[in-house]
């Protein structure tokens, strides 16, 4: 999988999540910060604790950190794909 293939998945992936339940729509500012974070950070907690931050900045609201490391780990498959294809 290719970077720019790798990116999509991790968008559709984003788009597919509605943790507040506001629509699919309604996340293109977090899903780009939290793809960023993917590129930066390896550990899924690390991750996960992140995409709870963006969140909650954008939205004053917390999504339980269960949640986000459930994802952290699915995105981190995604990147780890992507990397392993050589």
């Amino acid at each position: 999988m290719e970077f720019l293939e790798m990116n999509i998945s991790l968008v559709q992936r984003l788009m597919d999540w509605d943790p507040l339940g506001y629509g699919e729509d309604s996340y293109e500012t977090e899903i780009a910060d939290t793809i960023q974070a993917v590129h930066v950070l390896s550990s899924p907690n690390e991750l996960a604790r992140k995409i709870q931050s963006i969140y909650e900045f954008s939205f004053e609201e917390v999504i339980p950190l269960s949640k986000c490391t459930a994802m952290a780990e699915e995105l981190l498959a995604i990147k780890n794909e992507s990397t392993c294809s050589l």
